[in-house]
């Protein structure tokens, strides 16, 4: 049993290792003096430097901010009142509108990308920001809609009807009793509308015009090139960001452990 242990305590160790050392040198490599990134050739800030000075890079990073904060706002929206539709009301269709928004999760990207590339062509419709974040909320929301389909499904019937019974209007009930019960699977399902949103590739490649190339599509650009050591600074950044969305996704769950309405 003891050398049961130690395998899988050392089989966990390299798992890990595997994951996040080549982070781990791409960080490193970041701060890299040499061009080529091949050897180490000394410790540099030059690549950060000219990072801020990238104005495309950071256009481009803008770009994605809006779009991602835009469908964010949007998935949020629509996934919260499509799950409180799908769990208050019985309708006919109801499964198959179930099955239809999960259609987006499992869908291949390229797909569809090259599905809404031609339902924007044949509409006629321009290439741009509306169409980038059409393309983006429609994987995104889906998301939102399961992680608040999960909370409600835990949901208390009691507390509406005691707020009903208090003299509450339904409005009313929902908007103190049901969203902040619902605030911590909202904010997990808009945090990975937003993830996916920010780094999404594919979809975009086919959405977007110049004018709303994303920050991915720029990586993706400079990467066809050759080596960048910019690509490896705004790489760390991006595990810097990710760094700070996991600390605040474990707040938000000692939060939601801690809230009273909790089931």
């Amino acid at each position: 049993m003891v050398i049961v242990d130690r395998f899988m305590r050392l089989w966990t160790y390299g798992v890990v290792a595997f994951l996040y050392l080549p982070i781990a040198v791409l960080v490193v490599y970041s701060f890299n003096a040499s061009r080529l990134n091949v050897t180490w050739q000394g410790f540099t800030l030059d690549w950060y430097r000219q990072l801020a000075l990238n104005a495309p890079l950071k256009q481009a990073a803008l770009n994605s901010l809006i779009v991602a904060l835009v469908t964010t706002v949007l998935s949020i929206v629509i996934g919260t009142g499509g799950a409180w539709l799908l769990h208050r009301h019985r309708f006919p269709g109801a499964r198959l509108i179930q099955t239809l928004v999960a259609v987006p999760m499992v869908m291949p990207e390229i797909l569809l990308g090259i599905s809404l590339l031609v339902l924007f062509a044949t509409a006629g419709v321009q290439l741009g920001f509306a169409t980038v974040i059409i393309g983006h909320v429609t994987f995104s929301f889906p998301f939102v809609l399961v992680a608040v389909q999960a909370r409600l499904r835990g949901m208390d019937p009691a507390l509406e009807e005691a707020a009903l019974d208090l003299g509450a209007t339904p409005w009313r009930a929902f908007h103190l009793v049901i969203l902040p019960y619902l605030r911590p699977a909202i904010t997990a399902g808009g945090l990975m509308a937003f993830t996916l949103s920010w780094d999404e590739l594919i979809v975009t490649f086919f959405t977007a015009d110049a004018a709303s190339a994303t920050l991915p599509l720029r990586i993706f650009g400079l990467a066809k090139v050759g080596l960048n050591p910019m690509i490896n600074a705004l790489s760390a950044l991006f595990v810097l960001a990710t760094v700070a969305f996991v600390l605040f996704s474990a707040r938000l769950r000692r939060e939601a452990d801690c809230d009273p309405l909790s089931p």
